[in-house]
């Protein structure tokens, strides 16, 4: 089952995206939005975290401007919903996410989370402030340099309380390896299990299967399968 339900935070109602399985939920999982926001994209997420028995939720983070869901390539409109997002307000918006899932029966010790693009980072920087069980990032930016008022995920990644498992294409001209290949070293110096793996034909958005100029199958089909694995292993 999906549906939108509505979350209450400091800053005022933040719909959501929430899918659950058919029977008896083993773990939440968290879905961070893309920079087009709660997506039809990022939707299927969720059904498919659901399809293998998690329930999870997708928070729509540009409430605070409307929650646009915007096209693909329109950058313009992009760039003010993303400087509406602080950090302050991300955390607002997280710490919603979780009280919710709580009242649901998912601790943060039963919680994992995932993000995809802005989410990707979003996800690296709540591993390392809730004790969560599990996180993924997908393709996230701001590595040698911060976002929405965080620090670079480089500063960030030694204080990871979280399992993190970062996943990257080669081909991402935002991103580059030289990048990747240093948060990986500093990664490795958290205190919980960390991991990268990049793909050498992927670029930005290859998990994207709505963006033809962007999915690459092979590696979103091994990102996913990887991904589930560091859920199955680290939520039990």
């Amino acid at each position: 089952m999906a549906e939108e339900i509505v979350l209450a935070t400091a800053d005022g109602d933040m719909s959501a995206y929430l899918a659950t399985p058919d029977g008896e939920a083993r773990a939440a999982v968290v879905v961070v939005q893309e920079a087009f926001g709660v997506t039809p994209h990022i939707e299927s997420i969720c059904r498919r975290l659901a399809e293998v028995g998690y329930v999870a939720i997708a928070p729509a983070l540009f409430h605070r401007v409307g929650s646009p869901v915007l096209e693909y390539g329109d950058f313009e409109a992009v760039r003010p919903a993303m400087t509406s997002l602080t950090a302050g307000g991300i955390g607002t918006d997280l710490d919603a996410v979780f009280a919710d899932l709580g009242t649901r029966g998912f601790p943060e010790q039963r919680t994992a989370i995932v993000g995809f693009c802005m989410g990707g980072t979003v996800a690296l920087f709540a591993a390392t402030q809730w004790p969560l069980a599990a996180a993924v990032t997908f393709y996230g930016g701001g590595v040698a340099q911060g976002r929405f008022g965080f620090p670079s995920l480089l500063d960030l990644a030694p204080e990871l309380r979280s399992p993190w498992l970062g996943l990257y294409g080669d081909l991402d001209q935002g991103i580059p390896v030289d990048e990747v290949e240093a948060l990986r070293r500093v990664a490795a110096k958290a205190a919980v299990p960390t991991e990268i793996v990049r793909y050498a034909e992927a670029g930005h958005g290859f998990n994207c299967n709505d963006r033809p100029d962007a999915y690459h199958e092979a590696s979103a089909a091994d990102a996913w399968q990887r991904t589930l694995a560091w859920f199955d292993r680290h939520l039990g």
